[in-house]
């Protein structure tokens, strides 16, 4: 990596949270949310307050004052330390500090750039896409697509100095203009769910979403869902949301959806039972077969989903390889009930259905999606907008499946929800 120079004014510290100092003068120190690996586990105690040293830059890179952040689930698992050890993995590959600054929604205004960057100025308003990785890296110079590429990672998960600092640090090629007509809070949104729906929905050869196709949707009425209901109906398509209850799904009609399936009138979530056992079989696939008949309700005909929209998975991937139709495909990029998620490969390799990974997005995704996002064709859909301090309760909530409707959002630099719009 290339060697990084610090660009802040050591003679100046931290202004309170709520404000940025003026545009370009960088203070030594930052307010930051701070995970440390003593306290992993509950996020609620994981996440403490502190005040950092502002992070240098490298030359392809830019520093962003953050006014807003957006919550995701990755922040939970990195204050949970699980799957992954962020902090560990990072100083496998020497990097210096014992502490972890996540967040992977930003937006913001640039404060200083690197010297190779030149499509970015001081006091342009943008946003962060979360995709990172190395130019240098040799896939990406063979024109593969750079999110599979070895050096991949995820912004602010993956990386240090996310957007719940003061200021972060970014790749120049993950900047966006922000859309005008946005305030702060709500570009700050939907960026990582919107451009991971995107490359679900659109990165595929040979399952991309076309108009006409029907897709099941599953966390419906959450940030990702109702980005991806939202996406398919941009390209004409049918969205079909899967929620936990009846507000939840008028909510994700709001967004996108045509209609709904709530998941607490069904009861075969999980593993099924084995094979040889015909009687929990029996029951298994009556209950599997009563949710695709009311998708077909919703549609208007015997018509299967020609994507299914996953994140859940281990206690929906039976249900949805079960539901695809034959040559579709279950698209996942996460696993937020559990990761040892069970296929029943007879449902799978007869009907010749694609199980696709996906994860993050690449420049040209992430582009065509903003663009979306400034045309007004896609919603951001906040939720809520939280103060600064809330930011460990509601990852906490977050990890217990509680989170409201839409996207959460942290004020930074803004002082309130309606602060930025043109």
């Amino acid at each position: 990596m290339d060697e990084r120079t610090p660009v802040a004014n050591p003679t100046t510290t931290a202004t309170e949270i709520g404000a940025l100092p003026p545009v370009g003068e960088i203070p030594a120190t930052m307010h930051a949310q701070v995970v440390r690996p003593e306290r992993y586990g509950d996020p609620a105690t994981a996440f403490v307050p502190e005040t950092v040293p502002t992070p240098a830059i490298g030359p392809d890179e830019v520093l962003v004052g953050v006014m807003a952040a957006g919550v995701n689930y990755n922040n939970v698992w990195a204050a949970r330390g699980y799957p992954v050890d962020q902090v560990a993995v990072r100083g496998k590959r020497g990097e210096p500090e014992d502490f972890h600054i996540g967040g992977s929604d930003a937006s913001g205004i640039v404060y200083a750039v690197g010297d190779a960057v030149t499509d970015w100025q001081v006091g342009d308003q943008v946003v962060v896409h979360p995709g990172v990785w190395d130019a240098d890296d040799p896939w990406i110079a063979a024109g593969r697509d750079p999110m599979i590429a070895p050096s991949a990672k995820i912004w602010g998960y993956d990386t240090n100095y996310g957007s719940f600092g003061q200021f972060a640090r970014v790749q120049s090629h993950q900047l966006m203009p922000k859309a005008d007509h946005l305030s702060w809070a709500e570009a700050a949104a939907p960026t990582l769910v919107g451009t991971t729906a995107y490359r679900m929905l659109h990165g595929w050869t040979g399952n991309e979403v076309l108009d006409g196709d029907l897709v099941l949707v599953w966390g419906g009425s959450g940030g990702l869902g109702t980005q991806a209901s939202q996406l398919v109906r941009a390209a004409g398509g049918r969205a079909v949301a899967v929620v936990s209850d009846d507000e939840r799904g008028a909510f994700a009609m709001k967004y996108g959806a045509i209609g709904y399936i709530n998941r607490s009138e069904f009861t075969h979530w999980g593993v099924p039972p084995r094979v040889d056992d015909a009687e929990g079989q029996k029951a298994w696939s009556s209950e599997a077969r009563r949710f695709g008949k009311k998708l077909w309700e919703i549609a208007g005909s015997r018509e299967d989903p020609a994507i299914v929209f996953e994140h859940p998975g281990a206690a929906t991937i039976p249900t949805s390889v079960f539901l695809c139709r034959p040559g579709g495909m279950i698209v996942i990029c996460a696993g937020t009930t559990g990761f040892d998620a069970m296929v029943d490969l007879r449902y799978h390799w007869t009907r010749q259905k694609r199980l696709q990974g996906s994860h993050g997005t690449n420049d040209t995704q992430a582009y065509a999606y903003n663009e979306l996002v400034r045309a007004g064709a896609v919603d951001p859909c906040v939720g809520r907008v939280v103060p600064f301090t809330d930011l460990p309760a509601v990852h906490a909530q977050m990890g217990r499946g509680e989170e409201v409707f839409g996207n959460t959002v942290v004020l930074v630099g803004a002082t309130t929800p309606d602060e930025g719009r043109a």
